[in-house]
């Protein structure tokens, strides 16, 4: 038996009757039986005879190579020392093994390998092995998100702490009996406890989200009162920024939803508006009906510098900001966007970005309508 084996052209070149001649090692019966068990398989599913020919595969395992592989040398496949190598100890030991497989082609997977002997039984050509794969390549993402969620969160939070650690220092120190300089740190103090609040408040109102993304909200909410109720409280706000709000919402726009969701959403793209954009061109919010495409669609677009074509696809990405500073001034968290997305993706909705340097940029939320409204246009 030779595993190792380094395929020749003539291997991988397409072979008529391969698929015939592998079954042809099996009973009728047996064949059937093989078939019916790698299909009930969830995950890529191979089985081997004693020197490596595949005799059944199921359909993940096809599309992992991209063709049928019965009476084929596994090593024409997989070519991964380490997997023949396992194979080939458990043909001879007869002791299940484990190993790790990194496929590079189609974007790169790693693979968890379950490699499992068979036990003898009086039937004809049953296989000696078999091999499970179990795609591991999303779970390494989440845990990759998870530990650079962590360092951007600790990071956040001890950035004023350290600040706040600095001005209590200094007023048990130097700053002791001096009054005015009392005053001005105290002051620094209650911004940076007020932005580690936010940011607080912010990763829980995402940890909320986050927990019931998979229940659809069916509450009906007309998004042009979420707007316009939106705009009413940022009034404030936006005449400090010398900015006006244009709300173009008619009535009767409604979706399914949570509304203090949306409300959270449009209040958001509102305010990253008026932080963001020319304020003394002001922001412009509209709700309307794409009939044909069954969605409502609320856009809130700005008139500032714009955001360049690189960072777009990044936006909604926690903690991810264009300019650092420009955010924290602002008394960002890095956490708005991504709030917005979630919440969209759990409204069954989406979020468009465009911008043009220089033209400011555009924010189109967009959600399905109800199914009262949908019926009204039919």
């Amino acid at each position: 038996m030779i595993w190792n084996r380094q395929p020749s052209d003539d291997d991988a070149r397409p072979r008529p009757g391969n698929d015939e001649a592998g079954r042809a090692r099996l009973q009728p019966d047996t064949a059937a039986i093989l078939d019916a068990i790698t299909r009930a398989v969830p995950d890529p599913f191979i089985m081997l005879d004693d020197n490596g020919v595949i005799l059944s595969h199921n359909k993940q395992a096809a599309e992992l190579t991209g063709q049928n592989m019965i009476g084929q040398h596994l090593s024409q496949h997989i070519r991964a020392p380490a997997v023949l190598e396992a194979i080939e100890r458990v043909v001879d030991s007869g002791a299940p093994d484990q190993v790790h497989y990194e496929r590079r082609t189609g974007g790169g997977r790693l693979f968890e390998v379950f490699i499992t002997p068979v036990s003898t039984v009086d039937v004809a050509r049953m296989p000696a092995v078999t091999v499970l794969l179990r795609d591991l390549s999303t779970q390494q993402q989440l845990e990759k998100m998870r530990a650079d969620f962590v360092a951007n969160a600790s990071h956040e939070l001890r950035t004023p702490l350290a600040s706040m650690t600095g001005f209590i220092e200094t007023l048990q120190g130097s700053a002791r009996n001096d009054a005015r300089a009392r005053d001005k740190f105290l002051g620094r103090m209650l911004e940076q406890a007020h932005r580690m609040r936010r940011l607080i408040d912010d990763l829980l109102s995402l940890s909320r989200i986050e927990m019931n993304l998979h229940r659809t909200p069916s509450d009906q909410v007309d998004l042009s009162e979420v707007a316009r109720y939106s705009a009413e409280l940022l009034a404030a706000r936006a005449a400090e920024a010398d900015c006006e709000i244009r709300v173009d919402a008619p009535p009767g726009m409604v979706v399914a939803g949570e509304r203090d969701e949306l409300i959270q959403i449009t209040q958001n793209l509102i305010e990253n508006a008026i932080k963001y954009g020319a304020t003394q061109r002001g922001v412009d919010v509209s709700v309307s009906h794409d009939v044909k495409r069954g969605r409502i669609e609320l856009v809130v677009t700005d008139y500032g510098v714009g955001i360049d074509a690189e960072h777009l696809p990044r936006l909604t990405e926690r903690f991810y900001r264009v300019s650092v500073q420009e955010s924290r001034s602002g008394g960002g968290t890095g956490l708005g966007l991504a709030i917005v997305k979630h919440i969209a993706l759990r409204h069954r909705g989406n979020l468009d970005i465009t911008s043009r340097k220089g033209e400011g940029s555009i924010f189109k939320l967009s959600l399905p309508v109800s199914s009262d409204l949908a019926k009204a246009a039919e």
